[in-house]
């Protein structure tokens, strides 16, 4: 799979397995927050969910989930990853010019504000992985929610962009910022995204820049590289996988992804392209129990 760019400045060559945000599913307790409910009101809009949406995915959204995932021809597992996401669909926010711009560089780690094209401010922030990097592009503001809480701090700004629910926000662990450990979102100090938050209005510019993390198609026959790596790790968390992590797609590996994609309905061809990266990214963060945005 890929990601809408628009303008990157360097184009990395070193592949990875998927971009992706966090996977929205069912869990104990429940995932909470402003990605939720922005999952719960495209299902109202589109006649999916009824009720009032509260931002916590419970079994109800998920059963909404799965509803919208089989008359959507996608697959039905009630998890919210990018295919899901590309399905849902935007709300309509328009790029509103405007006085100001954001610029997030994912390789210095690094918000800056713009008004009326003069450099006025700028903020450590934390950007994503390798494995799940915060999506290069030039993207709008769409949503805008005060107060989310947890492990989106003091303000969420949704992003434009149509595979996840990325966006710029706060964070309940500032120890993390000015690293690259998120699912892909952008975390800000709670002090610096309440101001930022107050001065931008939807439809804002942001540019991210910074290194275009690319995937490639996995098999038997493709060079050895870190990618193939990250895979035979997953897959050793998750049981389907037993040998050395060596970054060699070797006859174990190719066994070890066939059995995954049995085990999940995939065409088991022993290869791994977009959909069964995302489906291994997604059982890997299950198996991990990782919610962080």
């Amino acid at each position: 799979m890929g990601f809408h760019c628009v303008h990157p400045q360097t184009q990395g060559s070193e592949p990875r397995m998927v971009q992706a945000s966090r996977f929205l599913r069912l869990t104990t307790p429940d995932m909470r927050g402003p990605d939720v409910m922005a999952v719960q009101r495209r299902l109202i809009a589109l006649g999916v969910l009824s009720g009032g949406f509260d931002g916590e995915y419970n079994s109800q959204t998920r059963a909404a989930v799965i509803a919208f995932q089989r008359a959507s021809g996608i697959r039905a597992d009630g998890i919210v990853g990018p295919e899901t996401w590309m399905a849902l669909g935007l709300d309509q926010v328009a790029w509103g010019g405007g006085q100001y711009r954001l610029a997030v560089d994912t390789t210095s780690n690094l918000l800056s504000v713009y008004q009326n094209g003069r450099l006025t401010d700028t903020y450590p922030v934390t950007v994503g992985k390798p494995s799940t990097p915060t999506p290069v592009g030039d993207w709008v503001i769409i949503e805008k929610t005060e107060n989310p809480g947890g492990p989106f701090g003091a303000r969420w700004m949704r992003l434009s962009v149509p595979n996840g629910g990325y966006a710029i926000h706060g964070t309940d662990n500032p120890a993390t910022i000015g690293q690259s450990v998120s699912h892909g979102c952008i975390r800000m100090r709670n002090e610096d995204v309440v101001r930022v938050y107050r001065m931008v209005p939807l439809g804002t510019m942001v540019t991210v820049t910074g290194q275009v993390f690319t995937t490639r198609l996995l098999h038997r026959y493709v060079t050895p590289g870190p990618d193939v790596q990250s895979l035979q790790q997953m897959m050793k968390t998750l049981g389907f996988y037993r040998g050395a992590v060596t970054g060699s797609y070797d006859a174990a590996t190719e066994a070890a992804v066939r059995a995954f994609q049995s085990a999940y309905g995939l065409a088991a061809d022993g290869m791994v392209g977009p959909d069964t990266a995302v489906a291994v990214q997604a059982q890997y963060d299950i198996r991990i129990g990782d919610t962080n945005p």
